[in-house]
C-alpha cells in the first residue's frame, strides 16, 4: 500500500508517464481518487487538465485549451500524429467496444490477433502477398498496444485486451461519423489497390 505522504509524488509521476488505470494499479487508482483536487491544483500550474473517468477506471493528462490573453505554456503532452492504418483499427476497436458494451454483461473486451487481421483486411488494400500483409497489420497493432489501447494477455501474445481509455481518445462525436470514415477508408483501399495494379501493368 502506498504511503499517505508519498501519494502525491507518486500519483503525479504515474501520469506524467502515462495512463492510470483501476485495473492495472488498484492501490494506486485509489489513492488517486483520494486526493484527486490536490492532483488537478498541482497540474493546473503546468497547463495540464486531469482527465479522470471514475465510471470506467481511467485517468490521464491532456494539455489544457490556450485562453486569450495568457502566456502560451510549452506542450508538455505531445501531439501524436498517427498513420491511416492505425487510425483505421482505433476506430474498428471503438467501434468493437460499443457493440460489446451493447450485448454483453462483461467489462472486458479480450479480441485475437486473428480478429485484427480479419478486421484490417476488409479495409487494407488487397494483395497476393497474404505473409506480407500479416506482417505490415501485426506492425500496427504493435503501434496501438504502445499506445496503450491494446494489451497482450500474460502468456496469452496473441490474445489482446481493448483498454476502455479509447473511449476518452475516439469520442462520441468522432463516431458519430463513423460510417462515413470507413467508407473513405475503404475508397482509399480500393484506389491503393488500384494504383498497384496500375503499376503492375506498366512495368
Amino acid at each position: 500500500m502506498i504511503g499517505a505522504a508519498q501519494d502525491l509524488s507518486v500519483i503525479l509521476v504515474s501520469l506524467m508517464k502515462g495512463v492510470v488505470e483501476r485495473e492495472g494499479n488498484p492501490a494506486l487508482w485509489q489513492a488517486l481518487l483520494g486526493c484527486e483536487a490536490a492532483v488537478r491544483d498541482h497540474v493546473a500550474v503546468l497547463g495540464l487538465d486531469l482527465r479522470l473517468d471514475e465510471a470506467e477506471g481511467y485517468a490521464y493528462l491532456a494539455q489544457r485549451a490556450h485562453v486569450e490573453g495568457e502566456p502560451e505554456l510549452p506542450r508538455l503532452v505531445p501531439r501524436r500524429q498517427l498513420s491511416y492504418p492505425v487510425s483505421l483499427l482505433l476506430a474498428l476497436l471503438r467501434k468493437k467496444l460499443v457493440e460489446f458494451d451493447a450485448t454483453s454483461g462483461e467489462r472486458r473486451l479480450i479480441v485475437s490477433r486473428d480478429t485484427l487481421l480479419d478486421m484490417m483486411r476488409l479495409f487494407l488494400a488487397e494483395t497476393a502477398n497474404q505473409v506480407r500483409l500479416e506482417d505490415r497489420i501485426d506492425g500496427h497493432i504493435k503501434r496501438v498496444v504502445e499506445l496503450g489501447f491494446l494489451r497482450p494477455l500474460r502468456g496469452q501474445p496473441d490474445q489482446f485486451e481493448v483498454s476502455r481509455i479509447i473511449k476518452a481518445f475516439v469520442d462520441a462525436q468522432w463516431l458519430g461519423a463513423l460510417s462515413e470514415r470507413l467508407g473513405e477508408y475503404r475508397t482509399h483501399a480500393d484506389g491503393a489497390a488500384n494504383d498497384g495494379k496500375d503499376q503492375d501493368a506498366q512495368s
